[in-house]
């Protein structure tokens, strides 16, 4: 499923208050790393994650295989920090990043 860019703007407009909690080090994809995002997206549907690690476009490829394994879309990358997207049907609502902001600011 690839989200629209209204979709993208929405959700960067949500995880722009949001901050990284997952980080990317020297170690690379470790599985500890790989776990976390795991839980990560099933707690909070959308994350930021920092990826301290090279240049940009290592940065870049990190964030795609991130993707690639988790099933989650890159919703944007800004330096080092990325956000990503998984929709979880059954989300916890106090968890949920995307509930818990609707439910702040009220469904339009």
């Amino acid at each position: 499923m690839s989200l629209s860019q209204a979709q993208k703007k929405a959700l960067r407009s949500i995880g722009h208050h949001l901050s990284p909690i997952v980080t990317v080090s020297d170690n690379g994809l470790t599985d500890g790393v790989q776990a976390e995002l795991e839980r990560a997206l099933t707690d909070h549907e959308l994350v930021k994650i920092k990826i301290a690690v090279g240049e940009r476009d290592t940065r870049r490829a990190v964030a795609e295989q991130l993707c690639a394994d988790s099933g989650a879309e890159l919703v944007q990358t800004i330096g080092k920090v990325a956000l990503l997207y998984r929709k979880n049907p059954r989300a916890n609502p106090k968890l949920s990043n995307i509930t818990r902001f609707e439910n702040h600011h009220g469904r339009h």
